[in-house]
């Protein structure tokens, strides 16, 4: 089987080797070349032809988020960035990364040696099969006129997730969701620390109100509650006739810790037929069990289809279960979605 030809870009002479030598070490990759600036790794990418690139957000000359908006016209591949913590990731998505991991302190033995033999590999062996042209559909769209619903006074609970490619997919179903949307709930597997940055900046971006959310937030109209990275499982409850959200500790299921099975499987308890599930891009079956457990609760289920998928894994593994009512485009899942809580 052939090797995923790898490039790093990274300015850090010290953490490029490291990387190097650790990607190297894993029999499903290989690093044809590394650089230590964009300059640097489009002479590569030409001479080298990589099927993954990771780079660094933060470099000289050049950063990384402009190299990206350069790169992406000419040379559309698979990126994977390596960010500290800083909102920047975002813009590198939104111009057209796959996805991200966390940078960690150098000091941190146990946290480099977990994303060195562990995060960044199958990161980059996700973002290998990634549909590049997928990543720039699904870009923001500008605020337009919504359509109404009355779904709000309903008591009803929407419940959204996704993986690879889904920052991207989530805001552009968000931006169209006016202030009459039901209480809404959403895993996207991120790090630790990124998902309030991520909360916040759709919080700018959309009319709808949009937090990390917090144990014992309630879930409440024209609100999105994001669950938190890192440690904590998000479930939905219901306690004195309010739905509110439960943040705890716990271990990871189906591979994740936020997991969409974990929230899906409680909105399926908690509300029943009074919900709606939306299971969106991303690599694994994270989700469709849960979605599963959702319809057969009477819970009205959308999934993304294939066609606009950055990997067509969790909505594949949750139609072919039987978990997925109506199957859309990304363009279509905010109009679907209104129409489908008008009808509950």
């Amino acid at each position: 089987m052939r090797k995923i030809k790898v490039l790093v870009v990274e300015d850090s002479v010290f953490f490029r080797e490291l990387l190097v030598k650790h990607l190297n070490n894993d029999p499903a990759l290989e690093v044809v070349a590394s650089a230590k600036d964009p300059f640097e790794a489009r002479d590569m990418i030409v001479k080298h032809k990589p099927d993954v690139m990771t780079l660094d957000i933060e470099m000289p000359r050049m950063n990384g988020i402009e190299f990206l908006r350069k790169l992406m016209p000419q040379y559309p591949m698979p990126v994977v960035m390596i960010s500290s913590l800083s909102d920047k990731v975002f813009e590198a998505l939104n111009a057209g990364a796959v996805d991200f991991v966390a940078k960690p302190a150098m000091t941190d033995r146990k946290k480099l040696e977990e994303l060195m033999t562990n995060e960044l590999p199958i990161k980059i062996k996700i973002a290998s099969t990634a549909k590049i042209g997928n990543i720039k559909r699904a870009v923001v769209p500008e605020l337009t006129e919504t359509v109404s619903t009355n779904a709000s006074s309903k008591d009803l609970v929407l419940a959204i997730g996704a993986s690879t490619g889904g920052t991207e997919a989530i805001a552009t179903i968000l931006k169209e969701f006016g202030t009459d949307i039901p209480g809404t709930v959403v895993v996207q597997h991120m790090p630790a620390g990124f998902t309030e940055m991520y909360a916040n900046r759709l919080n700018d971006q959309c009319r709808v109100t949009v937090k990390e959310a917090k144990n014992g937030d309630k879930v409440l109209p024209g609100q999105v509650l994001i669950a938190p990275g890192g440690d904590c499982q998000m479930r939905l409850i219901k306690v004195n006739g309010t739905y509110q959200v439960e943040v705890k500790p716990g271990p990871k299921v189906s591979g994740h810790c936020p997991s969409v099975d974990v929230l899906f499987e409680s909105v399926a308890k908690a509300a029943g037929s009074r919900a709606l599930g939306i299971i969106l891009t991303g690599m694994g079956g994270d989700g469709a069990k849960g979605l599963l457990e959702m319809r057969k609760a009477g819970a009205k289920t959308i999934g993304q289809d294939e066609s606009t998928c950055v990997v067509y894994g969790m909505p594949k593994v949750a139609f072919d279960i039987g978990a997925v009512e109506h199957q859309e485009k990304l363009s279509d899942i905010a109009k679907k979605t209104y129409a489908v809580l008008n009808n509950m």
